[in-house]
């Protein structure tokens, strides 16, 4: 086995045809760097044309060693800082970023990731694309994104778009965390791998016969454990209220609905950008007839109007996501000010201007996206 250097944010191994890939910061939590974005992209295209590699695998270290801790997101205080210095790597960032999730997405090798602990926002990017999507009973998967004033970017629209009747929906606006039965009951992730084995899975698929199908089965049957099926709660109304034409009448319906479900519901939503939760549920809406690229083209967009609100007279401090920052990460104060803040207030004239691409066709940074 060839090992790499842990002093690395990235650490990249390689051993009996498989690519290993860890993602090796810690302390916070392997939030994505755009250093780490780009040492991703140039493995991964690496990796594709090397007719050694049949496949890869990508987990997550804590601070206690492997796995433990896939990845929380985007590097959200350098978002923060970007936005207020007006560098022009935030910018960079993202298109590097979705171009990245693409690449996942359509790579053509086995890609498995071991969604093990935290895996929120960025970290849902480079997993969700993944031909085998992993959880153990430690993970934490969540697209928060409208607890900061964002929305649920790397391709959110496409894949949540996709889970099964309105959970995508609930997903996205709330921002909901939910655990591995839940996970695969709304098509976020494959299997549920046994947390206790999972270093010797992970050595063990250098052993796998990429050559046979049956071979990789082999080892899902050895590492795998049951998901349970009544993992939903309140999936019937989710359903029910998550479906409903706009934002006021989803959180009107849940408010009126006197269960501790629906009122907790309710009161996160309540939390959340006004905004940002109009802007998310057209964007879910719209992805669900786009192609990825289409919509990695579209957040495209939508992550310029976040930073730099022009229809708003708004950008740096002013702009909804860094003032979502600020209070989650940077002052803690979490007491976000919201503007609108009010849901009632949220008008289509605020809402319709995110989908508005700043660039023509011609000259979109992620225009070679198919």
């Amino acid at each position: 086995m060839k090992h790499g250097d842990w002093g690395l944010d990235v650490v990249t191994e390689v051993s009996g045809g498989v690519g290993y890939i860890t993602l090796n910061r810690p302390k916070a939590l392997n939030a994505l760097s755009l250093g780490m974005v780009r040492s991703l992209t140039t493995i991964l295209l690496a990796w594709k044309d090397d007719s050694s590699i049949h496949a890869v695998a990508i987990r997550g270290s804590n601070k206690e060693g492997p796995f433990g801790g896939f990845c929380a997101g985007g590097d959200i205080r350098f978002f923060h800082a970007a936005a207020l210095a007006g560098d022009p790597a935030l910018e960079d960032f993202f298109t590097e970023e979705y171009a990245l999730n693409h690449l996942i997405h359509t790579y053509p090798k086995p890609y498995l990731a071991f969604m093990d602990g935290i895996v929120m926002g960025g970290g849902m990017g480079i997993s969700q694309g993944a031909s085998h999507r992993f959880v153990t009973l430690r993970t934490k998967m969540a697209m928060p994104e409208t607890n900061i004033g964002l929305f649920p970017d790397v391709g959110g629209g496409y894949f949540l778009s996709r889970c099964p009747g309105s959970t995508g929906e609930w997903l996205a606006l709330t921002g909901e965390v939910i655990g591995a039965d839940a996970a695969i009951a709304v098509r976020l992730a494959d299997y549920v791998l046994d947390a206790g084995r999972l270093q010797e899975a992970w050595d063990a698929l250098a052993g796998v016969d990429w050559e046979s199908a049956g071979s990789l089965d082999a080892w899902i049957a050895t590492f795998s454990i049951a998901a349970r099926a009544d993992s939903m709660v309140a999936r019937d109304q989710i359903d029910a209220y998550f479906s409903l034409a706009d934002v006021q009448s989803i959180v009107g319906a849940l408010e009126a609905d006197r269960s501790e479900w629906a009122q907790h519901t309710a009161a996160t939503l309540r939390k959340r950008s006004p905004l940002m939760l109009h802007v998310v549920l057209e964007q879910v809406r719209r992805a669900r007839t786009m192609s990825l690229a289409e919509d990695l083209r579209m957040e495209r967009d939508m992550v310029r109007h976040c930073f730099v609100t022009r229809h708003l007279d708004r950008a740096g401090a002013r702009s909804e996501t860094v003032e979502g920052i600020r209070a989650l990460a940077v002052d803690k104060d979490h007491q976000p000010q919201w503007n609108p803040a009010r849901i009632e207030d949220v008008t289509t004239a605020m809402v319709a201007p995110f989908f508005d691409s700043p660039w023509p066709t011609n000259a979109h940074p992620l225009r070679t996206l198919f």
